[in-house]
């Protein structure tokens, strides 16, 4: 781990959906700050439900710690002069970096079919270069595994490629358990001559249920020997956590050893698996 202080390392957080989220929020906040992640990313639920809750966690993260703090911003049923006013909104608020996403139609207008503005994310990346130039770094999603809408792999790289051509600055994946699925699709992208960093996605293990959720609905692979492990456990969820702690562990060893430029942890909003794969790792405490 000698190159630690070239590799990024990042979180994300979700806006807290319940009061006491709200309430331990400065503590979550507080004890992920110490280790000095890159920045944190704040997430933006599905129809735009959470942009007040993205602005107000990122606002904390700010003034809390310093430290930089990324939107994630979905353009997908909204239209250019909202865009353009949230835009202006986290520039002010001194926002350098965002996280530049399709995102999800919410359940009641996938009948109405009426999408905004923007269909893709490629054209939510090539809207903020247009409007504000080189200003903000921006970050796109990754499929290792391919996206769960993708028509074929190669149309889901093609998608891909469309984000980058279209100014974005990096990309993070979304979370797997096969390093080699990350692995080829980076050389994918060197072979189609990418040169943006793509920095893997790490989702501690710490309850199968809701991975098993989370998976499904976002098309992550939790391979065959993995489900049967963690199914195996039953209640036992500390032995399930300390083994998920081991596998997710090597992986990312494995990710950093074979060039990865860092990681971008999933904390789900607790500190403490995100410090244990950290400690596990050996990343510096300070």
């Amino acid at each position: 781990m000698s190159h630690a202080h070239e590799l990024h390392f990042s979180f994300e957080l979700f806006p807290p959906r319940t009061p006491v989220g709200w309430t331990n929020l400065p503590r979550l906040i507080g004890e992920l700050a110490a280790v000095k992640p890159a920045f944190f990313s704040v997430t933006y639920g599905a129809g735009g439900s959470d942009q007040n809750g993205t602005y107000d966690t990122l606002i904390q993260v700010i003034k809390q710690t310093g430290i930089e703090a990324a939107p994630h911003l979905t353009c997908i049923g909204s239209t250019r002069t909202g865009i353009a006013a949230l835009l202006d909104q986290y520039r002010a608020a001194g926002v350098r970096r965002i996280v530049a996403l399709r995102g999800d139609l919410p359940a009641t207008a996938i009948s109405n079919a009426a999408p905004g503005e923007f269909r893709y994310a490629n054209e939510l990346v090539s809207f903020i270069r247009e409007t504000h130039g080189d200003h903000f770094q921006l970050e796109v999603a990754a499929y290792p595994e391919v996206h769960p809408q993708a028509a074929s792999p190669d149309a889901d790289f093609a998608a891909y490629l469309r984000k980058v051509e279209a100014g974005a600055s990096g990309a993070v994946t979304q979370y797997f358990y096969n390093a080699d699925a990350y692995f080829d699709f980076v050389e994918r992208g060197e072979k189609a001559g990418l040169r943006i960093p793509v920095v893997p996605g790490i989702m501690p293990i710490v309850n199968y249920g809701q991975l098993q959720r989370f998976s499904d609905a976002c098309g992550a692979e939790i391979p065959r020997w993995l489900r049967l492990r963690l199914e195996s456990y039953g209640e036992d969820k500390a032995s399930l956590q300390t083994f998920g702690l081991d596998v997710v562990t090597r992986l990312a060893e494995t990710l950093l050893k074979g060039g990865a430029p860092g990681l971008h942890f999933y904390t789900l909003n607790q500190a403490e698996p995100t410090l244990k794969l950290w400690r596990n790792l050996g990343l510096p405490a300070a």
